[in-house]
């Protein structure tokens, strides 16, 4: 359900006429040479588009017209080979509003010191043009991203490659749509927040529905349709044997696998691709959906539970982001903790940990539920593999949107955990756990996350700089006094640039 193959980031150059219309050739050439050299890289997942060479005004503004109303234009990479005078992105970079890279770089990589001439030096004058650019769009306060290094360099393919990942995951945003069944679990803060800003700000729209619509498709699920997930669920999990065929609670299976179609045709016929639901709000349906929201999660759908649609927003992009790359992305809860020894993170919920993080084959299995009132649920039981990781948290602050970060390694546990019936993962936060919960705690930090095994924080800090909300990182360099101190420094920040 997430799919790069029609998206396409744009390749711009640009120069002027001053320099006549041999240079200007030379310098088409050398711009849809580096737009294949990037379009090969297998660090950039979509395809790249060498668009004509910019020389006026009225081009520029029809270029930001045109990548505005595209619907496969996921932003622009700006360069400039020679000088291009810089009033005349005036027009254009005030309507622009797709996102916008700006690659410092050069056709070549080393000067020709024995043949060097002013036709060589009016020709490859990026550290000349590069700079008029970038004047004007820091005079115009333009949200964008700058990249320096020779475009050959793998280094330059993998910053520009996250960047065009965050790019992807806004791209995304502009038309997703977030299912909420239920409302907020009662008397919650923190999953709270102003939907209207955040449809106004992060342009995705949340719509409530009442838990009866979701039961409706569910009840309409046919036998046949059941029994072919069931086989799926064995095909693919250890099923516990209760839940197979003749066991037990092969009925708790079946209903877990009506809730699944359901859902799924819901989500579909209402083009959403994200969604919560709260035990709190379960009337209609058997058992809180487990499985269902574990594989949904797997093929890229946003999650949150009790009504957290901030965080299945998160999620959403961070699955966006991360598709193709190795390592999952999961709705999370930083639920129980080891104090000893520098201090561990025991992450789960309820149910709904995505499976795209499992270490191995995960388990089918039914456990009783104590709260929510409902028949036991079935759910996928298993650890989360080790390496490195980010858990990050979405929180409404009232005047803006934060997103704050910690740095993770995920371990794998030293004892075996056989009473706990559902998915985990257990990490040691960066730097430690005195400073990472202080951190967490000290910036409104939500108790859902989403945990990304295959992102960096250089993912989130593109997309958070895309979007225009504040970002905040905890990792083995913070300190509670600079932390602090940012904290501060942003309030002051955000309060005098909503008046500019």
């Amino acid at each position: 359900m997430i799919d790069f193959a029609n998206l396409e980031v744009w390749f711009v150059t640009g120069s002027q006429h001053l320099y006549g219309p041999e240079t200007l050739k030379k310098v088409a050439g050398h711009a849809e040479t580096i737009a294949r050299g990037l379009g090969k890289s297998s660090e950039i997942p979509v395809k790249v588009v060498c668009k004509s060479v910019m020389t006026g005004s009225e081009s520029i503004l029809q270029l930001c017209l045109e990548a505005n109303n595209s619907k496969n234009c996921i932003g622009l990479i700006t360069w400039m080979h020679t000088f291009s005078p810089a009033r005349m992105w005036i027009a254009g970079l005030r309507v622009l509003v797709k996102p916008l890279v700006h690659l410092h770089t050069q056709f070549n990589e080393r000067l020709p010191w024995s043949t060097i001439d002013m036709d060589f030096m009016n020709l490859n004058q990026s550290a000349h043009g590069d700079r008029e650019f970038g004047f004007i769009t820091a005079r115009m306060r333009l949200k964008r991203k700058i990249i320096v290094g020779y475009w050959k360099d793998e280094t330059v393919h993998a910053e520009l490659g996250c960047w065009i990942r965050a790019a992807c995951a806004w791209h995304d945003a502009q038309r997703l749509k977030i299912a909420r069944f239920g409302d907020n679990m009662r008397n919650v803060a923190v999953t709270e927040g102003n939907k209207v800003s955040a449809e106004i700000k992060l342009c995705y729209s949340v719509s409530g529905y009442g838990v009866g619509d979701l039961v409706s498709r569910v009840d309409r699920v046919k036998d046949a349709e059941i029994k072919k997930l069931v086989s799926e669920y064995e095909d693919t999990f250890t099923v516990a044997k209760q839940l197979r065929a003749g066991g037990k609670r092969h009925q708790s299976l079946r209903e877990a696998a009506r809730i699944e179609l359901g859902l799924r045709r819901f989500l579909e016929e209402t083009d959403s691709d994200a969604f919560t639901d709260t035990f709190e709000d379960l009337h209609g349906l058997s058992q809180l959906p487990g499985i269902a929201v574990q594989r949904l999660m797997a093929e890229g759908y946003g999650f949150a539970a009790e009504g957290d649609w901030k965080t299945a927003a998160l999620v959403r992009a961070m699955k966006v982001m991360s598709h193709g790359l190795k390592g999952g992305v999961s709705f999370m809860e930083d639920y129980t903790y080891q104090l000893s020894g520098g201090g561990q993170v025991l992450g789960a919920h309820m149910l709904e940990v995505c499976p795209s993080i499992a270490a191995g084959k995960p388990s089918v299995e039914i456990h009783p539920l104590s709260i929510g009132g409902k028949d036991d649920p079935v759910r996928l039981v298993f650890t989360a593999a080790a390496g490195r990781a980010v858990n990050a948290s979405i929180v409404d602050t009232g005047n803006r949107f934060r997103l704050i970060v910690n740095k993770v390694k995920l371990i794998k546990p030293e004892h075996q955990l056989p009473k706990l019936p559902v998915a985990r993962a257990l990490w040691i936060p960066e730097p430690n756990l005195k400073v990472a919960a202080t951190t967490w705690i000290s910036a409104g930090g939500a108790h859902h996350t989403a945990l990304a095994c295959g992102l960096t924080f250089e993912h989130l800090e593109n997309f958070a700089e895309i979007a225009g909300f504040e970002c905040l990182l905890t990792d083995r360099d913070t300190t509670l006094s600079s932390f602090a101190k940012e904290l501060r420094w942003n309030d002051l920040y955000y309060h005098l640039a909503s008046g500019i």
